[in-house]
């Protein structure tokens, strides 16, 4: 595009990634998958990202990469290690959990006119506790892959694009019910508090000892 005389500028979660890949225009940002322009529900922060991200635009020599900093709100919290804590939660069965949350989802869907993160995978959550189900039984070594997987995606893309759903599924059925809580303060309670969060981390653990370098590589992002 760039050749054709198409100017472009992206924006990266990954700054080493960003500096392997050396596009013309990048902005390398400190945030969770998932919440590539900060907090959810602040269109002033918002704005200030993509702001910066347009300003590079000017650059006519590149590559260029620049690290957004800002003071407006605290260091945001990448991984599931640093978000841990010792919880008193009563952790539910997942399915039952995933029941719990259900409501507050459709909260989330009626107070925001429908718009969801979820939805890479291509699996409606009617079916999430199919999806939890798999997730579980490949962690434990009895599925190797599922029937609900799209052709078009590889198996570990299909993990990756399903715990990006159920991410952002529990992640919004928080903000429906708790509005004003950071972003640090929701990834606290994914990790820590929900079951979850717990068996994230053992995929993860799982992916990340796998042979498989495709696999290996996409386990980087199932717990962060």
């Amino acid at each position: 595009m760039e050749g054709a005389g198409l100017v472009t500028t992206s924006i990266s979660l990954v700054e080493e990634h960003a500096r392997k890949i050396k596009p013309p225009r990048i902005l390398s940002v400190p945030f969770n998958f998932g919440n590539t322009l900060g907090e959810v529900n602040n269109p002033s922060y918002q704005h200030e990202i993509l702001a910066a991200t347009f300003d590079l635009l000017d650059r006519s020599v590149g590559p260029v990469l620049e690290l957004f900093e800002t003071d407006k709100i605290e260091r945001v919290i990448l991984s599931r290690s640093e978000a841990m804590t010792e919880s008193v939660a009563d952790k539910k069965d997942i399915l039952v959990e995933l029941s719990n949350i259900k409501p507050n989802y459709e909260k989330w869907l009626e107070t925001n006119k429908g718009r969801t993160a979820v939805g890479l995978s291509t699996i409606d959550t009617e079916f999430f506790p199919a999806v939890m189900g798999f997730l579980k039984k490949y962690t434990a070594g009895a599925a190797a892959d599922s029937e609900m997987r799209p052709e078009q995606f590889s198996v570990a893309h299909f993990i990756r694009y399903c715990v990006d759903d159920l991410k952002s599924y529990y992640l919004e059925s928080r903000i429906a019910v708790e509005p004003e809580a950071s972003m640090n303060e929701l990834y606290r309670w994914l990790w820590s508090d929900t079951s979850l969060g717990d068996l994230l981390g053992e995929l993860a653990d799982v992916m990340n000892n796998s042979e498989d370098k495709e696999v290996k590589a996409i386990a980087y992002g199932v717990a962060r």
